[in-house]
């Protein structure tokens, strides 16, 4: 199953959506009292809210997709965690060391977008950004002390990340929270794709177009750590709870290592994907 927030005009808060077909749209909190208004509710739910909301969406009306625009495909997540240096040629491309350990640092939410949206950035904070194609993964169940085997059984679903960088603020800072968590930085989606239609989230494309040109063009199987050891890993230290998103890193092929550099420039549009989850646009706005 897909699932989507999308806007309407009526509402004061985004709404979801259960997507059927191509371009069709059921409303989630209509379906039954009581019913999940978010992914959120719907994740920590459970198994039976989600056999629930599948059953009653049998008979529910459709609404055309292509009429109400998307938000972030997460909303309020527990925590977002993002996985750096997890492809050898992206930690190459840099000129950084892929460590014996994961690189993890946190994403703020006021990062988060959806897709199509605009995300804008003062020019005289970076005129460095550039675009990083990610595999966002979603917790369903409580994650602590699992192992690397069991790892997957924990994941709720699946959506697209651009892991969206400001590159001179990252090299000039010891941490990368903040080069990643300018307003809008982070854009999710569009859909969130359940963990049963993902039968192995390490055979999957990924990619980016800037401006009409590929430049990244990957697979998830080139990760140096497989979703399944990152969710063992991370589960060590702390719970991994329900709807937690990890962005689990970016393929090489980044704007900042090319020659000459490849940066998102005022009214570029970028797409993310990955096949089978969904594409990802973004359009850019740089200020003064």
């Amino acid at each position: 199953m897909r699932f989507a927030h999308v806007t309407v005009p009526e509402h004061a808060r985004p709404r979801l959506v259960l997507v059927v077909g191509d371009d069709e749209a059921v409303f989630v909190d209509e379906l039954f009292d009581g019913a999940p208004a978010t992914l959120q509710a719907l994740v920590e739910g459970g198994d039976d809210l989600l056999s629930t909301v599948a059953d009653a969406a049998g008979d529910a009306p459709r609404h055309p997709l292509s009429s109400l625009p998307f938000s972030s495909a997460v909303l309020s997540p527990p925590v977002i965690l993002a996985v750096g240096l997890n492809y050898a040629a992206h930690s190459g491309e840099l000129g950084l060391k892929t460590d014996a350990t994961p690189t993890v640092f946190v994403l703020w939410p006021n990062s988060l977008t959806g897709h199509d949206a605009t995300t804008s950035w003062p020019r005289s904070l970076s005129e460095s950004v550039d675009y990083e194609a990610e595999l966002g993964v979603i917790i369903g169940r409580p994650a602590k002390d699992v192992a690397v085997e069991d790892a997957l059984g924990h994941v709720w679903g699946y959506t697209v990340v651009n892991d969206i960088t400001a590159r001179d603020i990252q090299f000039s800072e010891a941490q990368w929270s903040r080069c990643k968590s300018f307003d809008g930085f982070t854009p999710t989606g569009p859909f969130v794709v359940t963990a049963d239609e993902v039968p192995d989230p390490q055979d999957l494309h990924i990619w980016t177009v800037l401006d009409g040109r590929t430049l990244q063009d990957a697979s998830t199987g080139q990760m140096v750590r497989s979703v399944a050891t990152l969710i063992a890993s991370l589960s060590q230290s702390a719970t991994l709870l329900p709807g937690t998103l990890i962005s689990t890193g970016s393929p090489g092929g980044a704007g900042y290592s090319r020659d000459p550099q490849v940066f998102l420039r005022d009214r570029s549009t970028v797409t993310v994907g990955i096949d089978g989850i969904g594409e990802l646009t973004t359009h850019c706005r740089i200020l003064g």
